[in-house]
C-alpha cells in the first residue's frame, strides 16, 4: 500500500513523532496508519494510539435536551463552508432538527427529515435553505438518549455533548451544574470509555502487548523476567485507565480529584445518588476526510502546464 506525504504529515500530527520517524513506519507498515502508530508506540516515540483525525466538513452540531420529557438529542449539519455555518437561519435549522429528532424518535436521518417543526417539514426547510445560501447542505446524523440527561455545545457548534444520569438528584439545585461541568469535561478531554469496565478486551489485551513490547525493548527492563515484566504492565493500566476512561480521569476544574469522586462528592451535597451511565460526544466534521488541493498544482492545471 503506498502513501502520501499528507500520510506522513496526518501520522504525525497523530503522534507527535518526527517526520523521519513517521515515514519509516509507514514504509514498515506497508502504509498501514493504524499499524504504523503501533510500530512507533512499540518503539516508545509515540504516547498514546491517537487516531489521526481528517476532519474537513464545516457545520454545527447542536443538541436539544427536554427536562419534562427526560429526553435529548445531538444533530450534526454539514454544510461546505464555515461562512455558511455561522448563518443565523442555518443554525436555527440544525437546533429545529435537534428539537424533532428528541421529539419524534425518528429510525434514522430520512425519517428526521420527514418530521415537522413549526408546522414545515424539516426537508422543505432544508431544501429552501439550499436555495436562499446556494451551498450544498447535508444533515448528517443524530443521537437521542432518554433520561435525566445533561447537555453541552461547544465553540458555537463545534462539540456536541450529551450525559445520562441514574439519579434522584436531576432538578435539585446544583445538579445541573454538576451536568454540565461533566460534559464540559467531555467536550474537552474527549474520554474513549465511560468506565474500567467498558474497554473491551482486545484493547486492553493490546495495550499490554504494546507495554510488554515497549519495556523489551528498554535495556534497563529486558533482562526482568517476563512475569515481573507482566506485573510492571499490571500496574501501568492504571495510567491508561485514567487517560481514557472518564470516570477515572483527573476532573478539570480540580485534578485533585476524579470525575467519580467528583460525582461522589455531589450526590452527597445533593442528598441523593447520581450515577454517570451513558454519554456520547460528536464532532462537527470528525471522520469525514478533507479534499486536500494545492493551490499551485491547481493553477498549473487550469493553464494547461500539467
Amino acid at each position: 500500500m503506498a502513501f502520501t506525504a499528507m500520510d506522513v504529515k496526518a501520522l504525525r500530527e497523530a503522534t507527535g513523532c518526527g517526520m523521519l520517524d513517521c515515514k519509516n513506519a509507514l514504509t514498515a507498515s506497508d502504509g498501514d496508519m493504524d499499524k504504523a502508530i503501533e510500530i512507533l508506540r512499540e518503539k516508545g516515540l509515540a504516547s498514546a494510539a491517537k487516531k489521526a483525525s481528517r476532519v474537513a466538513a464545516e457545520g454545527v452540531v447542536m443538541a436539544y435536551d427536554d427536562k419534562a420529557a427526560k429526553v435529548a438529542a445531538v444533530v450534526e449539519v454539514n454544510s461546505e463552508t464555515d461562512f455558511v455555518a455561522k448563518n443565523q437561519a442555518f443554525v436555527d435549522f440544525a437546533k429545529a432538527c435537534a428539537k424533532a429528532a428528541a421529539e419524534f424518535n425518528p429510525a434514522d436521518v430520512d425519517a428526521l427529515m420527514a418530521c415537522k417543526e413549526d408546522g414545515k417539514v424539516l426537508n422543505d426547510t432544508l431544501t429552501d435553505l439550499k436555495l436562499s445560501i446556494r451551498e450544498n447542505i447535508k444533515v448528517r446524523r443524530f443521537v437521542r438518549i432518554e433520561g435525566d440527561c445533561s447537555t453541552y455545545v461547544h465553540g458555537g457548534g463545534k462539540i456536541g455533548v450529551i450525559v445520562k444520569f441514574d439519579t434522584d438528584c436531576a432538578g435539585k439545585d446544583g445538579f445541573e451544574e454538576y451536568g454540565k461541568d461533566v460534559a464540559m469535561q467531555i467536550a474537552a478531554i474527549n474520554p474513549p470509555y465511560l468506565c474500567e469496565k467498558c474497554v473491551p478486551d482486545d484493547v486492553l489485551a493490546k495495550e499490554k502487548e504494546i507495554m510488554m513490547i515497549q519495556m523489551q525493548n528498554d535495556p534497563k527492563m529486558a533482562n526482568k523476567p517476563e512475569a515481573a515484566l507482566a506485573k510492571i504492565v499490571d500496574g501501568k493500566m492504571g495510567k491508561f485507565y485514567k487517560e481514557n476512561c472518564l470516570l477515572d480521569q483527573a476532573f478539570v476544574k480540580d485534578d485533585k480529584i476524579s470525575v467519580a469522586e467528583y460525582t461522589e462528592q455531589t450526590a452527597k451535597a445533593l442528598g441523593g445518588s447520581i450515577k454517570i451511565v451513558d454519554f456520547v460526544r460528536m464532532e462537527k466534521g470528525e471522520g469525514i476526510e478533507k479534499r486536500e488541493e494545492n493551490f499551485a498544482d491547481e493553477i498549473a492545471k487550469l493553464v494547461g502546464n500539467k
